[in-house]
């Protein structure tokens, strides 16, 4: 075990990698965290609202997260050889995607806004107020597509520091902004919830702004021969596609998987969705490392073997797959034991009922159990499995556990025997996390996973086959 953490050069690449995009996340997660508590400040109506409609964006965002991890998969391994025109012609296809998803949802938000937010509550302050949030939120989703494909692109060939200066910039402005709009400070008007929103449009445009300006100084890949990006083949879309599509269907799906969960949760009432909304602008916060560790990972990974160095690119898997548990369970720790100043930050203005607040300490404690039991398949899916070039089995066991298993006993345990919430969101981590953990360990230590997108990559993997004395891999 020690012998295999005796790598300088593993530490030195993985923290290089590993902190700005940490960084990055911690800066975008406090910035939820701010707007949620300075949201809060307007009462529970308030904040469970925005908290529904930041689902609804969430869901955008899973299906961005799909077509970012198929950008990285392939730019990462193309890295590896230095093809920078296959590095743009993926990135100009990614953007592509990304742009038409982020417009569907746009339309869909101004056409429909109360009938969105009805998904998830009926009650009618709830309905007037997350419609008034997301008709003017709604105007944030293209810049936030794009920026997250394009801070994919950079995070990819290594350029890990532009994107965290561009979330660091937006969240601090997002965070006076919300002041300034929700409560009328320096010279704005009092707007309250639409000044939540407002403020979350105009960070997003600056935030997208800053990247590309200090793109064309930098002139980094995302602006040299900036033409090439869309001179993509048919051949190119279609491997793409090919890689891509499980990954979209799978983020696609599990995030709708967790969309049906929070119409379950909503319609059990708004003073628990409450609660939920202040556990997940905790679960942002702690998520931030491992979004890191496993964008390290994925790029350290899908790099090696993407230029025939498959003994390096399972090495390094190994070395990760020991990090995420250890650090996975000291938070969950830190979790359980300052639970109750944690979820107190919330009531300083004690404006958030009881119930909110009793419920939001228990979710604590779930949530921190399940903690490490979530972060190991998040590594071996999104990370390991995928650098490798295999975006089909994690998609496949993902899927199964969410809806084959725990989607519908989360339903069932509510409709038709009536538990209570806490019982409900226990059931709902149980149902998924458990049986994902063993069939993902599972194929993780087959090495099945192994499948490169490049030349290169291929001849590296007979070659590890080779001295592997012919046992297969695929």
């Amino acid at each position: 075990m020690l012998k295999l953490f005796n790598d300088k050069g593993f530490w030195k690449t993985a923290i290089k990698l590993t902190v700005p995009v940490a960084l990055q996340n911690l800066l975008t997660s406090s910035f939820v965290l701010a707007d949620t508590l300075l949201v809060s400040s307007l009462g529970t109506v308030a904040l469970s609202s925005v908290g529904m409609m930041g689902q609804w964006s969430w869901l955008m965002n899973m299906v961005l997260v799909g077509i970012c991890s198929a950008a990285t998969l392939f730019i990462s391994q193309f890295w590896g050889i230095k093809d920078l025109k296959k590095i743009r012609h993926i990135g100009g296809i990614s953007i592509a995607f990304a742009l038409i998803v982020s417009l569907i949802f746009t339309v869909v938000s101004l056409s429909f806004p109360q009938m969105i937010v009805r998904i998830f509550n009926s009650d009618k302050e709830v309905i007037s107020a997350g419609s008034e949030y997301l008709k003017v939120v709604a105007f944030s989703f293209l810049p936030i597509a794009m920026t997250n494909v394009l801070a994919s692109i950079l995070r990819a060939v290594e350029n890990v520091k532009l994107p965290m200066y561009a979330s660091g910039f937006t969240t601090i402005l997002n965070i006076f902004l919300d002041y300034c709009m929700i409560f009328g400070k320096f010279g704005f008007a009092k707007m309250g919830i639409k000044g939540a929103a407002l403020a979350t449009v105009t960070s997003a445009w600056l935030g997208l702004f800053i990247i590309i300006v200090i793109s064309f100084v930098q002139k980094n890949i995302l602006t040299t021969n900036k033409r090439e990006y869309f001179k993509f083949s048919r051949d190119e879309i279609s491997a793409y596609i090919s890689k891509a599509t499980p990954v979209v269907l799978n983020e696609s799906m599990w995030g709708l998987g967790t969309f049906v969960y929070n119409i379950v949760f909503g319609n059990m009432g708004y003073e628990y969705f409450s609660a939920l909304t202040i556990v997940r602008s905790f679960e942002n916060i702690a998520f931030v490392i491992f979004i890191g560790i496993c964008s390290a990972s994925s790029v350290m990974i899908g790099k090696s073997i993407g230029k025939g160095n498959v003994d390096r690119g399972l090495g390094d898997s190994k070395r990760f797959m020991v990090i995420v548990p250890a650090l996975a369970v000291i938070i969950s720790v830190f979790i359980i034991v300052f639970r109750n100043q944690l979820v107190n930050i919330f009531n300083m203005s004690d404006n958030i009922s009881a119930l909110t607040i009793s419920t939001a300490r228990t979710l604590m404690i779930i949530y921190a159990v399940a903690f490490p039991f979530r972060m190991m398949p998040y590594l071996e899916i999104v990370s390991i499995f995928r650098s490798g070039g295999d975006t089909i089995t994690g998609a496949k066991y993902e899927l199964i556990c969410l809806w084959a298993l725990s989607v519908p006993a989360t339903i069932i345990s509510v409709l038709a025997f009536k538990v209570p919430f806490v019982a409900a969101f226990a059931i709902m981590y149980i149902f998924e996390d458990i049986p994902k953990n063993i069939l993902c360990l599972k194929y993780y230590l087959s090495n099945k996973w192994i499948k490169p997108v490049t030349k290169e990559g291929a001849a590296g993997l007979e070659s590890f086959k080779r001295k592997r004395r012919g046992k297969p891999i695929d």
